[in-house]
């Protein structure tokens, strides 16, 4: 990249990360809208990414043609996690056939499926060596199974090219078809098989119209029922004008379904156009989110501003399996 280049890349992502750090204000009624924009807490800011290790792994992104989540949904531990080389690769495409409040990835037509991603994709992760891989992607509604066949290309050229490493996936709901999807993908035997509910049932229609909230659940369920030995994992955003009890039953509705991992972060609005932020967390109410939902019966929980579903996930599922052993060897010895 020549240097004009690199200094406007620079300034994109500072003009990026700049309006991370800001969300417009919540309107009053009756009031007109004010043009500024309020600030963000101290604690859910975050620095522009400037380290070597940061622009070798976005050097390494695009000279694969991969796209990440990291940059499409806008993330703020980019500069955290790319500076440790670790990246959740969003897979089938850069454009949604869906358009969530909340999700900053592009909605429209999405296009052909690429069908050397599963490669190029296990070869990065080699290259990389990572330990453990989380691998998502955008919804496609277009396709027969949703997109799951390429899930399921992408785990096996994994498990051939870096056999020791962890696999973790984040899927969308396959809606109308998850039944068929969900077989195909846990045939395939990921580590850990990951789909939000993103928020509590009530804001379903505003903030995730194309989805169905028991129909999610259905789906962690029925991993569950088919390979209980993969773990199953959750998140959902706060922030949005939940209520806490909403989120308790959320938490136990989780549960109900056997889903082993909980994972809660602040709503963070990418743009003026999408659902505004209503709330922002304290870290000790997520705190003590995070102590109510090990009560409950999670064998991981993370819960703080800016945990997301693949944030510090390699620490988290070697926590999570140490947790399962400990708990069947406490089984055992009670038997």
């Amino acid at each position: 990249m020549c240097r004009t280049n690199r200094g406007l890349a620079r300034a994109a992502l500072h003009r990026y990360l700049g309006r991370m750090n800001d969300i417009s204000p919540i309107p009053v009624p009756g009031q007109p809208a004010s043009p500024e924009r309020a600030r963000k807490p101290d604690w859910i800011r975050v620095k522009a990414p400037t380290s070597p290790a940061y622009h070798e792994t976005r050097k390494l992104m695009r000279d694969k043609g991969l796209t990440t989540v990291c940059e499409e949904a806008a993330c703020p531990n980019i500069g955290e996690c790319w500076t440790k080389k670790h990246a959740t690769v969003m897979i089938l495409g850069d454009v949604c056939t869906r358009a969530c409040a909340f999700c900053n990835v592009k909605t429209g037509m999405p296009r052909k499926v690429d069908v050397n991603e599963p490669q190029n994709l296990a070869d990065a992760c080699a290259e990389m060596g990572l330990e453990h891989i989380v691998i998502t992607s955008v919804d496609r509604d277009d396709l027969p199974d949703g997109g799951a066949s390429q899930f399921v290309k992408v785990i096996e050229a994994l498990r051939r090219t870096t056999p020791n490493t962890t696999i973790e996936i984040l899927t969308p709901d396959f809606r109308n078809k998850h039944e068929r999807a969900v077989e195909m993908i846990v045939a395939a035997r990921p580590d850990v098989y990951n789909h939000n509910l993103e928020t509590v049932p009530r804001l379903y229609p505003t903030i995730r119209p194309g989805a169905r909230y028991y129909a999610s659940l259905r789906l962690l369920e029925s991993v569950k029922k088919l390979d209980p030995s993969i773990f199953t994992k959750s998140g959902i955003m706060l922030g949005l004008g939940e209520e806490r009890l909403e989120v308790h039953q959320v938490m136990d509705d989780m549960r109900s379904a056997d889903i082993d991992f909980l994972t809660m972060g602040q709503y963070l609005q990418p743009t003026p156009k999408h659902a505004k932020v209503i709330d922002f967390v304290t870290p000790a109410a997520f705190t003590a989110y995070a102590g109510i939902a090990r009560a409950k019966g999670f064998l991981q929980v993370a819960s703080s501003p800016l945990t997301r579903s693949s944030y510090h996930a390699g620490k988290d599922f070697a926590e999570m399996r140490a947790a399962r052993e400990a708990k069947l060897a406490k089984t055992a010895a009670k038997a």
